[in-house]
């Protein structure tokens, strides 16, 4: 199938495309790479009247490393941030979980911050934003917000952000020294949606587990943190019974079954991941 008939806008600043946003209104949908939207248009699954297309926005293509954050633009794409060696240096989850998104093809045209704004419960980068404290940076004619990651995600594929809003960038927050990292996710073949996934980061003080967390893909309605601290603090990372996680996660998490997997498969199936990934941070060296 092909998309119904709509209007293509291409802004040639921010000021020019939030313009044009609050002047459709809910009929306007904004593209950046494409990857999600495209597929939903083609099956009529929606079917705005205008497409705001912000691939001309200036300086929306570039990613900033500081102390406290990596900063990508709209318009990064998902294989030019896994080949960013700042970025990597700086916050590895970054890489471990983009490596997992979709296919190559896909990777070089869809866009990290488009992950986030389109909010599926199945993307890897959501769950990456709520583990690292993201900061989601929105802009429109009354000016710019910023919203954290915890606050953003209200549903499967719903968000916090009005008609008339664009997301400029997210800021990704950087773990303390001393935080190791790991990302790991179970398709039926390898750059299909996961039918569960994970996100680590597991904090080491003195050589000792200072803190752990979780967060989830596929298996919680909006991605969540987990804060497994209390149930492995004070061990060293090596010696850690990972398994004691196991009650903690089976509570936490809401899985759904579809044609693919049952939602006790799924939970037992992210229950053994995070229990890996957790294994595997703590024999990585400091990330």
């Amino acid at each position: 199938m092909k998309p119904a008939p709509f209007v293509h806008h291409e802004p040639r600043s921010v000021e020019e495309a939030v313009a044009t946003l609050a002047e459709v209104g809910h009929d306007g949908k904004v593209l950046a790479g494409g990857q999600s939207l495209i597929p939903v248009l083609n099956m009529r699954l929606a079917s705005p009247g205008h497409l705001v297309d912000i691939n001309r926005l200036p300086g929306c293509d570039r990613v900033e490393v500081t102390e406290d954050h990596v900063r990508v633009g709209a318009l990064v794409r998902h294989a030019g941030l896994l080949a960013d060696t700042g970025a990597a240096s700086a916050l590895p989850l970054l890489g471990q979980a983009l490596a997992c998104v979709a296919h190559p093809a896909i990777r070089n045209r869809g866009t990290t911050v488009g992950s986030i704004a389109h909010a599926d419960a199945a993307g890897e980068m959501p769950s990456v934003a709520v583990l690292t404290g993201a900061v989601i940076e929105a802009a429109s004619v009354r000016g710019t917000r910023e919203i954290a990651a915890t606050d953003f995600f209200e549903g499967p594929l719903e968000t916090t952000l009005e008609a008339d809003e664009v997301v400029v960038a997210v800021r990704f927050g950087r773990f303390p020294t001393g935080t190791r990292t790991a990302f790991l996710e179970a398709a039926r073949r390898h750059g299909d949606y996961a039918m569960a996934g994970v996100a680590v980061a597991l904090g080491v003080t003195d050589g000792v587990v200072s803190d752990a967390r979780a967060s989830f893909v596929s298996v919680t309605p909006v991605p969540d943190i987990l804060d497994l601290t209390e149930a492995v603090r004070g061990r060293e990372p090596g010696t850690v019974d990972w398994s004691t996680v196991a009650d903690a996660v089976a509570a936490h998490v809401d899985p759904e079954a579809d044609i693919h997997a049952s939602a006790d498969y799924r939970r037992a199936l992210v229950i053994e991941l995070t229990q890996r990934a957790f294994a595997a941070a703590a024999q990585e060296g400091v990330a």
